[in-house]
């Protein structure tokens, strides 16, 4: 238990250093932070989704259903603001509720398969409801056109007072903080993964799920809190999103893109860690916002590129690589005749 304690005590200092970035980077550059903070928002967002991903691949389940239960949060909100006069801050827990429980559905269905098959069935589910999104009464759920979303922040434009940038400013250095919070909520869920008989329980049925099962490890429970907890995580992040984007699409909050970034990011950081998934969140944000900017819409070419030979050369990911280049330095200091 003494490192759990050391990294929430490390988590907090982290959280306390996003509270101060945002002012700092106003200092710094001025108009330009808009951009930047941007750019630290999708990040962090990224962030929440590959934590959440990896709290239940540490179970061995291979999940494509993040998109699911991404859209369900951000519908969630997004039917609360529309049909009924509650609290936008409501619409967000709530949000996660719902995906939980429909994990807890799903999963006491779906968990007991594996594998491929797993991954087959959940990736249908999100097919599911989203065309059971699509199909509901519009004036409930906005069919294929969607819902439009209150944000939570709108700082009045003053003239003479506020420049516009300062208005965008504002706007999204709250955001940032609420996106901040729900990070610092993915990792101290992962620091008790990692700390506490989680871990050894899910990397029992991660490895072999008859040998943990006789080993009295009661593997579909696991399976299931896993999948419940992650998706909590998720439906917190697609309510959010809901309302920092203005309006959730079928199409788009459904999305298959959603589960491959929250598959491939803390594959490309490191599996397994609470590291990995932050540090490769980061990577990828900045490099894909580089690209965007040096090759517009051909962007995604180089970005599936580098992905790609990524996982072709770092199978451990970033944390991988890290480690690595650590023991190399160990190994070359031990030498004779080195300094």
């Amino acid at each position: 238990m003494r490192g759990l304690w050391r990294d929430l005590l490390l988590s907090a200092l982290l959280g306390l250093l996003l509270f101060f970035l945002p002012d700092a980077l106003r200092h710094l550059y001025g108009k330009a932070s808009v951009s930047y903070l941007s750019v630290l928002i999708s990040a962090v967002s990224l962030a929440v989704l590959a934590l959440s991903w990896d709290i239940l691949g540490r179970s061995g389940q291979l999940s494509l259903a993040h998109a699911a239960f991404y859209g369900a949060g951000a519908y969630t909100t997004a039917i609360l603001v529309k049909l009924a006069d509650w609290p936008l801050w409501i619409g967000i827990p709530l949000g996660g509720l719902v995906a939980s429980l429909l994990a807890l559905g799903l999963g006491s269905v779906t968990l007991r398969l594996r594998g491929i098959y797993f991954a087959i069935a959940t990736l249908a589910f999100t097919e599911v409801i989203k065309t059971t999104v699509q199909q509901l009464p519009t004036s409930f759920a906005g069919g294929t056109a969607g819902i439009n979303v209150t944000t939570l922040f709108r700082p009045h434009f003053i003239p003479g007072e506020m420049e516009r940038w300062e208005i965008a400013y504002l706007r999204n250095e709250r955001y940032f903080l609420l996106y901040a919070g729900l990070l610092l909520l993915a990792v101290i869920a992962s620091l008790v993964v990692q700390h506490t008989r989680l871990r050894a329980a899910f990397t029992a049925i991660r490895t072999n799920e008859e040998v943990a099962s006789v080993m009295g490890v009661k593997a579909t429970r696991y399976k299931l809190l896993a999948f419940v907890l992650s998706s909590f995580l998720v439906g917190l992040l697609g309510a959010t999103s809901a309302h920092r984007i203005g309006s959730v699409l079928p199409d788009e909050t459904f999305g298959i893109g959603i589960t491959v970034f929250a598959l491939v990011t803390p594959i490309f950081g490191g599996l397994y860690t609470t590291l990995g998934p932050i540090l490769g969140a980061g990577v990828l944000a900045g490099l894909e916002e580089t690209l965007r900017r040096l090759f517009s819409e051909g962007y995604l070419i180089g970005y599936g590129l580098v992905l790609v030979l990524s996982v072709m050369f770092m199978p451990k990911g970033l944390v991988g690589l890290l480690a690595g280049f650590s023991i190399r330095r160990r190994q070359d200091r031990k030498k004779p005749g080195t300094a």
